[in-house]
């Protein structure tokens, strides 16, 4: 994984003092929490309901055991014992005192960590699939890049103050693993008909009050001109974006209303002038932050991994575990492994210190020390050997974390809702919790197959509600919590946003009507192998409308 040069190391520490001080001059009354706020902001520090919120950068979503053990290390000492991954491929701390901040960010500085960019108007974390590096698919590591554009854009002098903040997502493979067409500008990595590497590009998707699907921009930038042509993006988009309305400050907003033939002819004229320029990506500088990249020394194994068929065949919860967790790896005798984050009746996303402490272990012993954060709140063992697996599996049930529904119904994404965010109309977390309840049976999930839900507490869509294959949107009715459903989103290649089906549901309702939506797939698809959103594609809204509300 990357790591600090004296520059980084410098700017990092530099940047802890200065906020240790306007910290201390807030606290002395220097500094009104009005003045403050754009200060705390640049480094990661909301305001939520109850306390103050710290957001950490993850870059990329690529973590160390060290730098794992830090973060609990945190949790424990500053926080309340626990934290939050999110859908940026980030860690929130809920609880921390705002004196404390400052050594908090000393001790991640520490370990070359941050967060810096996880908040305001500006380029925000970078996301990358999380099983780069090692994804049987992969056509090249997205990190390299992903670490590319976080070098060129971090505090870049031109886009530190954009109309709305900005998020870049980046996939090394056609299969899309980080949900690119969701973001202000996604990427593909790909080949050219030479051979030679460059990037499928999209713009202007995003989700929030006016949800929309990116637009591709050009089919192939090749390598060398990647950083002119995210500069000329994001030049016309400086220029142009709304700054006078923050609901239409989004790039996505300025591609609809332009439209994307006359939003790509100003960025290819922008890009003309650029293209030849100091942003060319010399060949020795990609190499030089490629070998930070370079894959662990990997064992010569074969293919077939006895100890774990032996392990599967007198397991049967071991076997159910390594079919949903498990997941191809381009070495033979290698797998990836994702460690749940949503226990039945647990808060999605949400590690305690012991947890995280027990994942650096494991990961320290098992898997190069190397950790990923997937977009959908859940942790990635990227490089394990399959022998290896039925240990883990152990060391991961003694820490409560051995939880085998990657993909299935009771791994939700959600948003931290109105327990915690100010910005929320209605709850997230509890809705979740009872959902996940509610599908327990093991059997039951196997069963319904594949499907997605996702939560958001507002219309801000933290939880990607639009893009579940079930969303839901928590909103605000006369003081009352209720629920809106959407159907048939997706955020891979088959991208789409999802539809309203009808009304919204009470709090008291929404479990059930979301049961009852199941339950009609369930009896409508062709056969089990059919998904939800096959089935949904194929019949429409109007079963599960009529399942929901009758004639």
């Amino acid at each position: 994984m990357y790591r600090y040069d004296e520059f980084d190391r410098a700017f990092v520490e530099a940047r802890v003092a200065q906020f240790a001080d306007q910290v201390r001059r807030r606290q002395a009354g220097e500094l009104t929490e009005e003045e403050f706020k754009p200060l705390r902001l640049m480094n990661g520090v909301y305001l939520q309901l109850h306390a103050y919120m710290l957001r950490i950068a993850i870059p990329y979503g690529t973590l160390s055991s060290r730098q794992m053990r830090t973060l609990a290390h945190i949790a424990r000492t500053y926080d309340r014992g626990y934290g939050h991954f999110t859908t940026r491929q980030n860690l929130q701390f809920n609880w921390p005192r705002l004196e404390d901040i400052p050594e908090v960010l000393k001790e991640l500085a520490s370990v070359e960590m941050h967060a810096i960019q996880t908040s305001g108007n500006c380029i925000r974390n970078v996301t990358a699939d999380h099983f780069a590096g090692a994804a049987a698919d992969e056509v090249a590591d997205p990190r390299i890049y992903a670490e590319i554009v976080r070098q060129w854009s971090s505090l870049h002098p031109e886009f530190s103050f954009l109309p709305r903040k900005f998020k870049v997502a980046v996939t090394g493979a056609a299969t899309d693993r980080a949900a690119i067409r969701t973001h202000d500008i996604g990427m593909e990595i790909r080949r050219g008909d030479d051979g030679g590497l460059g990037f499928r590009v999209f713009v202007g998707g995003g989700q929030g009050r006016t949800p929309m699907m990116a637009h591709e921009i050009n089919p192939f930038v090749a390598e060398r001109y990647l950083l002119a042509y995210l500069e000329a993006i994001l030049r016309v988009y400086n220029r142009w974006g709304r700054r006078d309305n923050k609901y239409k400050a989004r790039i996505k907003i300025l591609v609809h209303e332009r439209g994307i033939e006359s939003f790509r002819t100003e960025v290819e004229e922008e890009f003309a002038a650029l293209r030849d320029g100091a942003l060319d990506l010399p060949a020795d500088e990609r190499e030089r932050i490629a070998a930070y990249f370079v894959p662990p020394e990997f064992e010569t194994l074969p293919v077939e991994a006895g100890r774990l068929s032996r392990a599967i065949a007198a397991n049967r919860e071991f076997g159910d575990w390594i079919e949903r967790n498990m997941h191809p790896h381009r070495m033979p005798g290698y797998a990836s492994v994702t460690i749940s984050l949503k226990p039945v009746g647990g808060v999605p996303g949400d590690a305690t210190a012991e947890q995280m402490e027990a994942v650096a272990d494991i990961a320290e012993r098992y898997a190069f020390s190397e950790i990923r954060v997937s977009h959908e709140q859940n942790l990635v063992l990227p490089h394990v050997r399959k022998n290896d697996l039925p240990e883990i599996y152990g060391r991961l049930q003694e820490a409560g974390l051995a939880t085998g529904n990657v993909g299935l119904i009771t791994d939700i994404i959600a948003c931290p809702g109105l327990d915690y965010c100010a910005l929320a109309n209605a709850r997230s977390i509890p809705i979740a919790q009872q959902l996940s309840e509610r599908f327990a049976d093991p059997a039951r999930q196997r069963e319904v197959g594949d499907l997605a839900i996702k939560i958001s507490g507002c219309i801000n869509a933290c939880g990607h509600h639009h893009v579940g294959h079930i969303g839901i949107l928590g909103v605000d009715r006369k003081g009352e919590e209720f629920y809106q459903i959407t159907l048939g989103g997706s955020p891979a290649e088959d991208a789409a946003i999802g539809e309203i089906v009808g009304k919204g549901f009470s709090a008291g309702e929404v479990v059930d009507a979301v049961e009852t939506i199941v339950d009609t797939y369930v009896a409508l698809r062709q056969s089990p192998d059919e998904s939800f959103l096959g089935a949904y594609r194929r019949v429409g809204e109007a079963p599960f409308k009529e399942a929901l509300y009758g004639g």
